[in-house]
């Protein structure tokens, strides 16, 4: 027998619901969400299990933001829970929102929420237990910062580029974008004006460029010549105007150079986390996959023992297709599933993208399915490719082996 413990979370309570496996609800109660709350569920629970000496437990919380992480947590790894077998499942909110539409005409309240999430539970059928190991909730915690700050620094650049428009108008079309970094970023914190640009020496300019961009680029005197050709044909500004543009430019510089400093520490703290993780090794076998993309994977995957195969991972992170079939028609194109893990699913479209530039099977297999439509040919291939990109990382981690070019490796055991 099973006790199915079904849990609505919010900022201030959990709302339980106790229920058997005949479908019966016989206890419901409210705690406050705090440890006290979650201590005295705990005792609840146990008190329960031992009265109808159930062989398992299963304790079930919609994934609310980061209300239900710290309950999740605890009942996962509590010593008196674990004694008695106790599985801990967050759920997506749309399934238990899906399940809820069997019902017809139930009411919405707190209690009712509790009731359906322990009845999805008793129904079973449940891919995976979402509750992971410390160290990857630790990585996953860096991993997902990072993937903030490379997002916000794009918009910190594009903005910073559009501010300079004002400043210099000509210089997105007279300037190789590949000189945007640290040399140009001093000369524009410096306020040079454009009359100053323009009339540098060229040398010098290019002496300028080549010290502040420390050797980096390939002709500097190039490079010069094309920032002095945008200087000149670009329009002017009035003083007050060009003293504004001026403060805004350099407070989006120091914006840059903030969050590029914190990526550096956050790329030294996941380095630390990711060399004891085991299965890092693995990952980092495959030509393409370096250490971001390794730690983004293992950070949203957890333990690959969690799910059962690897379809149900490619499900995890929404890289799976509905099949449409009535009688002896079948759908040949169908829509991508819209749920899923959107950073494991982000994280393994990049790998597949540097993937597939250096490996020759993932290379032929993205031309491949380039070449089968007429449009949208790169993001197909490589949301396919990405697919295949998860049967090799099942493989890997659950086989605990490297990667072998050119060597078909042995499907998991499932």
């Amino acid at each position: 027998m099973k006790l199915f413990v079904g849990i609505d979370v919010s900022s201030q309570e959990l709302e339980a619901c106790f229920m058997n496996a005949d479908g019966d609800n016989f206890e419901s109660f409210t705690v406050p969400n705090n440890l006290h709350g979650a201590s005295h569920l705990r005792d609840r629970i146990v008190v329960a299990a031992d009265k109808l000496a159930v062989s398992e437990i299963h304790i079930g919380l919609e994934a609310t933001s980061v209300y239900s992480w710290h309950p999740a947590m605890y009942f996962h790894q509590d010593p008196a829970l674990r004694e008695r077998k106790t599985k801990v499942f967050t759920l997506n909110p749309k399934l238990i929102c899906k399940f809820r539409e069997a019902y017809a005409d139930m009411d919405k309240t707190d209690r009712l929420d509790a009731w359906v999430i322990a009845d999805r539970l008793r129904f079973g059928r449940l891919t995976t237990t979402l509750v992971m190991q410390e160290q990857y909730i630790a990585l996953q915690r860096l991993t997902r910062m990072r993937f903030h700050l490379v997002h916000n620094l794009a918009r910190e650049k594009q903005y910073f580029l559009q501010n300079l428009f004002y400043k210099c108008n000509a210089f997105t079309t007279e300037v190789d974008s590949s000189v945007f970094g640290h040399a140009l970023m001093e000369m524009l914190s410096e306020k040079f004006s454009l009359d100053d640009i323009a009339e540098m020496n060229v040398t010098d300019l290019a002496d300028y460029l080549r010290d502040k961009g420390r050797n980096r680029f390939p002709d500097p005197e190039r490079v010069a010549r094309c920032i002095q050709q945008a200087a000149r044909a670009s329009y002017r500004l009035s003083k007050v105007v060009e003293d504004s543009i001026d403060l805004v430019l350099g407070t989006s510089i120091e914006s840059i150079r903030s969050i590029q400093k914190q990526l550096k520490d956050l790329d030294k703290a996941i380095e630390r986390i990711l060399d004891g993780i085991p299965g890092a090794q693995c990952l980092l076998s495959v030509p393409g996959i370096g250490k971001v993309y390794a730690a983004g994977l293992l950070g949203e995957l957890g333990d690959i023992e969690r799910f059962k195969d690897q379809a149900a991972v490619a499900k995890y992170a929404g890289l799976t297709w509905r099949k449409h079939q009535s009688g002896a028609f079948e759908a040949e194109h169908t829509a991508r599933i819209k749920s899923g893990n959107r950073f494991l699913r982000y994280y393994l479209v990049e790998a597949a993208n540097s993937v597939r530039l250096r490996d020759e099977e993932f290379g032929e297999y993205y031309r491949k399915k380039y070449n089968e439509v007429p449009r949208n040919q790169h993001k197909r291939a490589l949301v396919l490719t990405a697919r295949k990109l998860v049967r090799l990382v099942d493989v890997l981690l659950r086989n605990g082996q490297l990667y072998t070019p050119r060597r078909k490796v042995n499907s998991a055991k499932n």
